[in-house]
């Protein structure tokens, strides 16, 4: 219960920033913009204080060890890969244009007899 509490908490310091970012429009935008701001991190702040926002926290934490852990190809096989992709969409393009231009020359002149 206290967790929804919270996570309610959060929505309204959201909406309360974005409020006053319309209800104080004779304010400077830097003024504005810093009130959206403070009502962003206190939401977050309140939202992460709760049990599903620390778990989503230690999620995103094991997440960016995780990330450290991988082997990254380098730019020279990236490049081969992408050029292994580039060259294998081109063949098959022609494919297709041949199969494309091969069953309408089967389709006109040998199925129904037209003439271009």
């Amino acid at each position: 219960m206290a967790d929804k509490i919270k996570f309610v908490l959060a929505g309204l310091l959201l909406v309360a920033g974005l409020a006053a970012f319309y209800y104080y429009s004779d304010l400077p935008l830097v003024a504005r913009v810093g009130m959206v701001l403070a009502g962003v991190v206190a939401g977050v702040a309140v939202g992460l204080s709760s049990e599903p926002g620390k778990r989503l926290a230690r999620f995103i934490g094991e997440s960016r060890e995780e990330l450290r852990k991988v082997v990254w190809p380098t730019r020279k096989e990236s490049f081969q890969t992408a050029a292994a992709v580039f060259g294998f969409v081109v063949l098959m393009a022609v494919f297709l244009w041949v199969v494309d231009k091969g069953l309408e020359f089967a389709l006109y002149n040998l199925i129904l007899d037209w003439k271009k």
